[in-house]
């Protein structure tokens, strides 16, 4: 989740500014990058429990150390949330952490997705050389396989304990959302409204086959449960009014603005003043708006108000002045890579999003529905049109790498970027997913032993 909030002062004075807002984010395809998000468990090497903020005698090796130490070594800005670090600001990126000390990385937004692999392998050095020093490893996993909510530090972040105490309200969920998931996202651009939309519909008619094709979550508390995403299973019931598929985005007339209103309805959480975050959890924006938001009366919101309130809305794809697409389970570096790869094969060249276009065209919302609630148990074996999903699924990956062979950018090697595309393509033919390789793990040389999953997963 984000770091403390964007500064733009500019008055809201009228709803069109929101939308113009969404607006400003179009750039001319020539200047399309790639962003690259992802996030993993922190855990103690001789116990394999989530470590604590602070360390202490009797619970060494916190995530403030880790902080600490990494700015200390790079030079990195701290971020600080009521004089605590809860990240750190490197040339074009940034560290933060998740409710439960989930470590992430938000990457630079890049030309190519060779310099992504550039960026992922330095994050790696990174966290293979300051975590054994602290006693720790990292698992980049969509759900935590052992621990229970109990056993989780809350991290100091502010608006982090809004959320904790908001969670409960709407939905059963939620504390596992914060506290035991981790998920990894690509940031891609548009050129336009009409290109916005094309490529928010692609998006979020694929979420549900994303989610099958990455899930990397088979076990709760020590066990199998059913299930190959717990993560996307868990966000079937976290909050409901700010994720999941909304169903506007697939009526005549939505751009922008119905993107924006939206927003105004979707419920607060904060106002950010003066370094503090303010409580207003459940009112809308459309309130403040109107000088009706309690404590703010009479009070004119900002432009970087909305930017901040934009964060909170947690659908399967994001519209910010960049697309997000977030419907997948951390993973393995391979598939850390894989994830952006899919998105900038599908949106970055016309004939690709096209194809995919016309193969999301005629889904059903319903239906859509529907998969998006089966895949966390079903994933690829789903019946869907005349196959399985895993069928889809090839058709799919299939278009992305012609999107990325057009796109022709090659590295050191004169490899273009489907090489990044390899563990797609090889679990569309029909080898395990990531979720499906642990579960045979687990049944096989692991005799029942989750806990050997950190050393196999871990960076």
């Amino acid at each position: 989740m984000s770091n403390p909030g964007e500064a733009d002062a500019t008055p809201i004075t009228s709803p069109r500014q929101l939308a113009a807002w969404f607006e400003a984010g179009c750039k001319p395809h020539e200047a399309f990058r790639v962003g690259t998000e992802h996030e993993s468990f922190g855990f103690r090497l001789t116990d394999h429990a989530p470590p604590p903020y602070a360390a202490s005698r009797a619970n060494p090796g916190g995530i403030r150390d880790l902080l600490e130490m990494i700015a200390a070594d790079e030079g990195l800005t701290p971020i600080l949330d009521r004089g605590q670090p809860i990240g750190l600001n490197g040339p074009g990126f940034s560290i933060s952490l998740e409710p439960g000390g989930q470590f992430e990385l938000s990457g630079a937004a890049l030309a190519s997705l060779h310099d992504t692999k550039a960026e992922i392998d330095t994050h790696l050095a990174r966290v293979r050389r300051v975590g054994p020093r602290l006693g720790l490893g990292f698992a980049p996993l969509g759900f935590h396989p052992t621990a229970r909510r109990e056993d989780f530090d809350w991290m100091p972040k502010g608006r982090y304990a809004i959320m904790r105490a908001h969670m409960p309200r709407v939905g059963t969920r939620g504390f596992d959302m914060m506290l035991r998931t981790c998920t990894v996202q690509a940031n891609l651009d548009f050129s336009s409204e009409a290109d916005m939309v094309r490529k928010l519909r692609v998006g979020y008619a694929l979420q549900p086959l994303a989610t099958a094709l990455f899930a990397n979550s088979p076990f709760r508390e020590g066990h199998p449960d059913g299930l190959l995403s717990n993560r996307a299973y868990t966000w079937l019931d976290t909050d409901n009014a700010r994720a999941g598929i909304p169903r506007m985005v697939f009526e005549d007339g939505f751009g922008f603005e119905r993107y924006a209103d939206y927003l105004l309805d979707v419920p607060m959480y904060f106002v950010y003043r003066d370094g503090a975050y303010i409580d207003v959890s459940g009112h809308s924006f459309r309130d403040f708006m109107a000088g009706r938001l309690a404590g703010f009366e009479g009070q004119v919101p900002t432009i970087g108000d909305f930017a901040d309130h934009s964060t909170t809305a947690f659908p399967e794809v994001r519209l910010k002045r960049f697309i997000e697409t977030r419907g997948a389970d951390s993973g393995n570096p391979a598939m850390l890579m894989a994830q952006p790869a899919l998105w900038a094969g599908l949106f970055y060249d016309d004939a690709a999003l096209n194809a995919a276009y016309a193969l999301i065209r005629d889904i059903a919302y319903d239906d859509l529905i529907a998969l998006r609630e089966a895949v966390p148990k079903s994933g690829l074996d789903i019946k869907f049109g005349a196959g399985t999903l895993r069928d889809f699924g090839r058709d799919v990956v299939a278009i992305a790498a012609e999107g990325l062979r057009a796109r022709a950018m090659l590295n050191a090697a004169g490899e273009d970027e489907r090489i990044y595309l390899a563990p797609l393509q090889a679990i569309a033919d029909g080898a395990p997913t990531q979720a499906e390789h642990w579960l045979c793990r687990y049944h096989g040389a692991w005799n029942g032993d989750v806990g050997r999953i950190f050393a196999e997963s871990a960076f």
